[in-house]
């Protein structure tokens, strides 16, 4: 698969079957994500893969966002997206590089994720990114280290069905030319 069609033709994937993705393949595409651009070459990304139902049962029901908690359940791994604190967007004496201050964890975060999904998609992998969980419940139960911060959850598997693709915005919603 090319990359355009790669990113045209994947989906938030919410459905899974039963099937576990192998331990290779998720290191394949967590190897692929590593080409993820980040901030001054940082690397803060880093991943914690949960396949036990217990802690995916526990992490789900600490949320409250009823969609997201049948996909916690239904998936058959979580991802955890962790960063590592103070160093993207930041200078080696600790002082912010720019006015965004720390929000530039969040940006190389989203790209490594983006690229997560991606890689996983060529795999004939779903992904789907969920933002509404417990993270202060979630980052206990998976004991985060005091050094990163949980980014988002990523659920992970074969895809019971492909959605279709929403409806998209136009080009001339979408860009400005100066």
């Amino acid at each position: 698969m090319n990359t355009i069609e790669c990113i045209k033709s994947r989906r938030s994937v919410r459905s899974f079957t039963g099937e576990k993705p192998s331990r290779e393949i998720i290191e394949q595409i967590i190897s692929a994500a590593a080409f993820a651009p980040s901030w001054k070459n940082t690397q803060i990304t880093r991943y914690i893969i949960i396949e036990d139902d217990s802690i995916k049962s526990e992490i789900a029901a600490a949320c409250d966002f009823d969609f997201n908690v049948k996909t916690m359940k239904q998936a058959p791994a979580l991802v955890a997206v962790t960063a590592v604190k103070k160093r993207s967007g930041y200078e080696r004496d600790g002082s912010y590089s720019t006015g965004r201050g720390n929000g530039w964890q969040m940006f190389d975060a989203g790209i490594a994720s983006q690229t997560f999904c991606l890689a996983a998609h060529e795999y004939g992998l779903g992904t789907v990114i969920l933002g509404i969980f417990n993270q202060e419940e979630t980052e206990k139960l998976i004991k985060l280290p005091e050094d990163r911060e949980l980014i988002a959850l990523i659920a992970l598997g074969v895809p019971e069905t492909t959605p279709e693709a929403p409806k998209r915005k136009t080009i001339e919603e979408l860009v400005t030319y100066l």
